[in-house]
């Protein structure tokens, strides 16, 4: 195969077309940086609030407060004595919504337990209207130095 001079200048042609002029595509990513930076503060607004600081207060154990378990299979004990349903629950917990002053129901749950059975609890007890209703949880663990 013999090569004209025609042929070899097509070539090279070829091969400066292929390369990619990149400048308008980085013009183009500029310009969208700059819209970016300056609609985001624009977006991210918030309403100025007052947070509430965290406080741990270390359970006073009354000898009226209520214990109710919840264990991980979802059963409902009142302190030892095993709830078969809302319904048992229920009844115990009107009872003890007209005394006066009306004891804190404590709500001890198996971390494993599901959702559902604490919010059926916390139901039950506002059905019955108890006013106050905490949770029993382990303090998290302390480290020891700065942490």
């Amino acid at each position: 195969m013999a090569m004209t001079v025609g042929q070899g200048l097509e070539d090279a042609e070829q091969e400066v077309m292929a390369a990619i002029n990149t400048t308008p595509l980085v013009d183009v990513m500029l310009v969208l940086l700059i819209i970016f930076l300056i609609t985001i503060p624009a977006i991210v607004q918030q309403v100025p609030l007052e947070l509430p600081k965290e406080r741990n207060v270390p359970t006073q154990t009354k000898p009226e407060n209520i214990v109710i378990a919840v264990n991980k299979d979802g059963d409902v004990f009142w302190g030892m004595e095993y709830m078969r349903d809302s319904r048992a629950l229920f009844e115990k917990l009107k009872k003890v919504a007209v005394m006066v002053p009306q004891p804190e129901v404590h709500i001890r749950a198996d971390e494993d337990a599901r959702y559902e059975s604490v919010g059926r609890v916390v139901a039950t007890c506002q059905r019955a209207s108890i006013m106050k209703i905490g949770f029993i949880t382990e303090p998290p663990a302390r480290t020891l130095g700065g942490g």
